[in-house]
This record gives C-alpha cells, sequence and structure tokens, in this order.
C-alpha cells in the first residue's frame, strides 16, 4: 500500500519553485501551504503570500538544521520537498513521533487526505493514545509498535482523519468521535459520543474531557488531558500572522455564532497549551494567561 511506504513520491526538479534559494534543498509546485516544514525548520522554510506556498528561505547552516529540513522532508504531504543530492532521511524518520512535553508527541508524517493536519500521540502504561490520524507511514506503525500500540484514537471532527482505518486495523484500537461527525466511512468508528442539550464534557478517563464545541463542523470535540493540553482540532490555532491565537471565519464550515459560544465555554476550563490540527501550537506561561488570551480573541471574533 502507498500509505505504508515511508516516502511516496519525490519531489520535482523540473517545477521546483523560482523562490527557492539556490542550494541543496528545494519545494515544487505540489505544494498546499499547510505549514508543516515551516514548524519543523523555520529557519530553512518560507511562505510566499501571493503564492500561497513554502519556499526555501535560506539552506540550513548546520547539521542540526539539515536535520530539520530533513523531517520536513519526511512529514510533508505532498512530497514537495526535495533534495538535489540523493539524502538519506531515515534517521530523520526515525524521529518521530517527537516529543513536545511530558507524555506527549507530535506525529509527524501528515497526510494530504487531512490537508497536511497534525496529529499527536500520548504514551501511557495502560495503553497509547492517539488524537487525529496521521499517515500510516511504515516507520511511525513500526515505533508505536515498539511503544505498545494503541489503545484509543480521539478523532476531533471528520476533517482530520486521515489513515484512522489502516491504525484501526492494525492495532485494534478503539476510534472515538461525535456521532454528527461518523457518517459514511466514518460510521464505523467504534465509539460515537452523544452529548446532552447544554454541551456538558464528557469524562473518557480520569484524566481527559471530551469538549464538544460546534462550529467549526456541527460535532468538532476538543480533548483537555491532564488540564493542561487542549487538542483543538480545527477549532482553534495561533496564528503567526496575528500573533494571537486565532479561529477561521472563512473556515467555518458550520456555524461561526456557535463557533463564538464555543471558544466562550473554553474560558470555564483550564490548560496552558493548545495543540490544534491546522495552525502553530501554542503554550501560554499559565492558564490565567491563556484565559485572558482566549477572551481578547472571543473579542475579535465578536467583531
Amino acid at each position: 500500500s502507498r500509505h505504508l511506504i515511508w516516502r511516496r513520491a519525490m519531489a520535482s526538479l523540473e517545477n521546483r519553485l523560482s523562490q527557492n534559494v539556490t542550494g541543496e534543498f528545494y519545494v515544487d509546485d505540489s505544494c498546499i501551504d499547510c505549514d508543516t516544514c515551516r514548524q519543523l525548520a523555520p529557519g530553512v522554510f518560507s511562505r510566499d503570500s501571493n503564492a500561497e506556498k513554502s519556499f526555501v528561505a535560506r539552506q540550513p547552516s548546520s547539521r542540526k538544521e539539515s536535520g530539520r529540513a530533513l523531517m520536513s522532508l519526511v512529514a510533508c504531504p505532498t512530497s514537495s520537498i526535495g533534495t538535489l543530492h540523493r539524502s538519506n532521511a531515515r534517521e530523520a524518520a526515525l524521529r518521530f513521533p517527537e516529543r513536545l512535553a511530558d507524555d506527549v508527541y507530535y506525529c509527524g508524517f501528515t497526510s494530504e487526505l487531512s490537508f497536511g493536519a497534525s496529529s499527536y500521540l500520548i504514551r501511557r502504561p495502560a495503553g497509547n493514545w492517539m488524537i487525529d490520524s496521521p499517515r500510516a507511514a511504515g516507520p511511525l506503525l513500526k515505533r508505536i509498535s515498539e511503544w505498545g500500540g494503541l489503545r484509543r484514537m480521539f478523532l476531533t471532527h471528520q476533517d482530520d482523519v486521515a489513515d484512522h482505518r489502516i491504525f484501526a486495523q492494525r492495532f485494534g484500537c478503539q476510534r472515538v468521535i461525535h456521532r454528527t461527525e461518523a457518517t459514511g466511512p466514518l460510521a464505523e468508528v467504534e465509539l460515537q459520543l452523544g452529548f446532552s442539550e447544554s454541551n456538558d464534557p464528557l469524562s473518557l478517563d480520569d484524566d481527559l474531557l471530551a469538549i464538544p464545541l460546534p462550529g467549526h463542523t456541527r460535532g468538532s470535540i476538543a480533548y483537555l488531558y491532564q488540564e493542561k493540553f487542549l487538542f483543538s482540532g480545527d477549532h482553534l490555532w495561533w496564528s503567526p500572522g496575528v500573533g494571537a491565537l486565532h479561529a477561521s471565519r472563512r473556515h467555518c464550515w458550520y456555524d461561526w455564532r456557535k463557533q463564538i459560544q464555543s471558544m466562550e465555554r473554553l474560558l470555564t476550563f483550564d490548560f496552558r497549551w493548545v495543540l490544534p490540527g491546522h495552525g502553530r501550537r501554542y503554550q501560554a506561561p499559565s492558564a490565567p494567561v491563556m484565559r485572558e488570551e482566549l477572551e481578547e480573541l472571543i473579542r475579535r471574533m465578536k467583531q
């Protein structure tokens, strides 16, 4: 299966973007502007806002930067990053999942099926959890197997599910999603959550809450882990362009008014990390600071 090959295709030198600086790494015109490479190697990759594509703004100047650029090559959902000479990216592939904090990891290996959305792994002695699905790349499947497999996969909404079925078949994990999102191929998901009319959160474990956040989609869910990490799907993220927490009215597929109400609901919870599907991750100095930044975002959303 093409999903099980860690490097599915090669970027095209013939279609190399003119914005790339001269050197070993380049981006071709198949880039979908998902931001994966710019998050992994911000010193190397930048964004052309007119073309809405990433490009190599500066060639790596150290072994560390070269390693981060190769991680970007591996993680790119469309194989849009290439090198002039044959490179050994296997070491970079083995650096995923990458630890973010505590027992929370970034999976890498983003999928074109979910437009390059981020997914996360939580390592737990009682069984690992995954939030949203990455591409089912061979090195990632192998590493998760070495770490004890997967017990549960928590899906924030129907857009970022990528290769969820392959992970379920490989590890026998229970998938979780809001029942209104469980349509079409997602109708097979094992646990379909229903919420009260008041949208009260559901406790899924001693340290995990499912918080319904209708707005981006009707059944969007955020998962709050240890009152510290909020896995926000496409409801909320950090925007480098805005320089603050952000939500997109342009990409609100269900109801903007309800998304504002959902954002207000988050003010009642404590967390310091926002770990989104799309957009940048963000860590606030404290839960009160995060709440203040959420309040400012809500003011902007209402304008």
